[in-house]
């Protein structure tokens, strides 16, 4: 089965992450599909509106570790810059339902939605420094920009985890409901959504983001260079084999200059 599944329902494309059983964490090859699908919707006339979930009990625990150190992001044309590059030129409305865990990139992608709708079991982290490597997604840029910036110091900088009411009190959440209210809820805003007219809805959202787009594609461009840097260091390998060890990292004996790119 597809580890992503779409269905056009009128002028609505649902995207649906498909990995249930791994918390719909994400793969190269899903990266690239998922910016395929928003730059196929982007040039389709009769796609007026994207609804965005996850199968099972979470939106996405962010990147498939396996999978991410097989496949480490390099400084350019990654997967991920694929998607975040068109993330950014989406001109049309992205209405996210989200429970469960949205972890690192289940976190970061959901700030170019436009709609984000949590459910009360939604559990959001940016724990991007507890793997010795940098937030993604432009999310330096716009997190700060959202919550302020000793806000969102407290989420980048120490990476702690925080539930659905307090995403909705940083400004990266539309509303929190009920889980079984929230499907619901996001396919009905984004039936209505449909029904407005769309050249002026995708105007409007031109507008709202012609302020902040060229710091976001900044920020994303720098965001990805250090990454590619970082992900390779010793700080980065101690970080990942704790993780896959299951025990705590220990970054005492890593010296400042081994700390910099291996």
């Amino acid at each position: 089965m597809s580890d992503i599944i779409t269905e056009r329902s009128g002028n609505i494309l649902r995207i649906q992450l498909n990995r249930p059983e791994r918390k719909n964490a994400m793969t190269s090859a899903m990266y690239i599909t998922l910016a395929d699908l928003f730059n196929d919707a982007a040039k389709d006339d009769q796609i007026r509106v994207v609804l965005w979930h996850g199968a099972g009990d979470s939106f996405s625990a962010g990147n498939d570790i396996q999978d991410f150190l097989k496949n480490p992001p390099v400084a350019g044309e990654s997967p991920q810059a694929r998607l975040i590059e068109a993330l950014i030129n989406f001109d049309k409305p992205i209405v996210a339902a989200v429970q469960g865990a949205a972890i690192g990139g289940g976190t970061t992608m959901l700030t170019h939605c436009d709609f984000v709708f949590a459910g009360e079991s939604a559990r959001f982290q940016m724990p991007f420094v507890n793997l010795a490597v940098v937030p993604e997604f432009g999310s330096s840029y716009s997190v700060p920009a959202r919550s302020g910036y000793l806000r969102a110091a407290e989420l980048i900088l120490l990476g702690l985890p925080f539930n659905a009411t307090r995403a909705s009190d940083l400004g990266l959440v539309t509303r929190v409901m009920a889980d079984e209210k929230l499907l619901e809820t996001a396919t009905q805003t984004a039936r209505d959504l449909a029904k407005k007219p769309p050249a002026a809805l995708r105007a409007c959202k031109r507008l709202m983001r012609s302020s902040t787009r060229e710091q976001l594609e900044r920020a994303a461009k720098f965001e990805n260079e250090e990454f590619s840097v970082r992900v390779r260091s010793a700080e980065a390998k101690e970080a990942f084999t704790a993780f896959i060890e299951k025990r705590k990292p220990n970054f005492e004996d890593i010296s400042e200059s081994k700390a910099r790119a291996a």
